[in-house]
């Protein structure tokens, strides 16, 4: 029987090393929701970020949201060793998908929750719960009004 205990074990740490693959070094922000660790391009997984050229409204006041989630992340990271575990699937850009760490701090879910980035349905549920607290708080998008990144891509 104990054997037995081992043998999974071993097989459940050898499964989670071939889905997840570790990349950590310093980052670079490309956007609200993409970093490059080396020559790593990593795109955040369930989470969607305005664009750079995303305008969203406040107090009837347009601002670029996109712009200020790309500058929300890179002073979130705050120049630290970034640690993203990586599915071995990529995304149409090429780029990887990952789950991102500062000081074991998962910068996907601070995006969403901190209302810099949406939960993106279409791909995960991941972050849907921390989304409606940023809703229900008037955090970051939904203190004014905006279009979904999705939509916006769409239209533009």
């Amino acid at each position: 029987m104990k054997l037995l205990i081992f043998v999974l074990v071993v097989l459940l740490n050898l499964s989670t090393k071939i889905i997840a693959n570790e990349i950590s070094g310093f980052a670079v922000v490309s956007d609200g929701d993409t970093i490059k660790i080396l020559n790593n391009k990593i795109r955040l997984h369930g989470i969607d970020a305005p664009e750079k050229k995303q305008n969203c409204t406040k107090n009837e006041k347009k601002y670029n949201c996109g712009r200020l989630a790309t500058e929300a992340l890179i002073k979130k990271i705050n120049k630290n060793v970034v640690k993203c575990l990586t599915q071995k699937n990529k995304d149409r850009y090429n780029r990887s998908i990952g789950v991102c760490f500062v000081d074991q701090k998962n910068l996907n879910k601070w995006m969403v929750k901190n209302g810099y980035a949406v939960a993106y349905r279409r791909y995960s549920k991941d972050y849907i719960l921390d989304e409606e607290f940023a809703k229900k708080n008037k955090l970051g998008l939904w203190s004014g009004t905006f279009l979904k990144p999705e939509r916006w891509r769409k239209l533009n």
